[in-house]
């Protein structure tokens, strides 16, 4: 880009090295992550071209996954950035997870371990800012029926989960049931709370016949599992 003035419009820049045209011509591969948002927010802002903006914003961010736990104060230091502008990163950066999500979650997948579910879901859970419970229920062969997040999803909130849990699971008919969790601090330890919560829900399994598999707690790309550690067993 040596030898462009940085406050010059994209369009009067060379084809090549626009983004859009570069993605059209090399593919979406090609482009760097500022080339990728700067088409995103399509128009810079006074003194800032799309792509200056865009590069501004990595330099502050770093990585798309921590752009996308940017907060409202976060935009401060870019002048001129509207709201319009932000809706437009946050809806392409929520377009992209959803499109994981349905690239990995095809009906009847199966989980055989801890793992399996760490891989399904830590993309969403692990960057979190409040704690979510969800369950995953199972069927006789393990595959997977449905994820429900459940609406009192705190483990400090024992009895409406343990109602909610065993509830959703009548409705769909599992056979078994995961639960899972996110710990929003990074450490995936479980605390007194988790480990009350699961003996709890354990309780209530055996004579209902609906088989807990395991309680797993989402980290800053780490897991812990109830059943790998042997805290299930009877």
């Amino acid at each position: 880009m040596t030898g462009k003035n940085k406050t010059s419009g994209i369009k009067s820049w060379p084809e090549d090295d626009r983004p859009r045209e570069k993605l059209i011509k090399n593919g979406e591969k090609a482009l760097s992550d500022s080339e990728l948002l700067a088409i995103i927010l399509r128009t810079g802002v006074r003194g800032q071209s799309a792509l200056d903006l865009a590069r501004a914003i990595m330099m502050k961010f770093g990585s798309f996954r921590e752009l996308s736990q940017a907060g409202s104060t976060d935009w401060k230091d870019f002048k001129g950035l509207g709201n319009a502008k932000i809706a437009q990163i946050r809806a392409a950066i929520e377009m992209g997870k959803r499109f994981y999500e349905g690239k990995v979650v095809p009906r009847k997948i199966k989980i055989e371990k801890a793992k399996d579910v760490a891989v399904l879901l830590s993309p969403r859970m692990r960057d979190l800012k409040k704690e979510v419970f969800k369950v995953l229920y199972l069927d006789t062969k393990n595959r997977l029926i449905n994820i429900v997040e459940l609406s009192n999803g705190t483990v400090d909130e024992v009895n409406p989960v343990i109602r909610e849990i065993f509830h959703k699971a009548l409705e769909c008919f599992a056979s078994s049931f995961i639960c899972v969790h996110n710990h929003p601090s990074g450490n995936c330890e479980p605390s007194v709370d988790d480990r009350d919560l699961t003996k709890d829900i354990l309780d209530v399994s055996k004579p209902i016949k609906i088989s807990f598999l395991d309680h797993v707690i989402i980290g800053d790309n780490t897991f812990f599992s109830f059943a790998d550690e042997g805290l299930l067993e009877s």
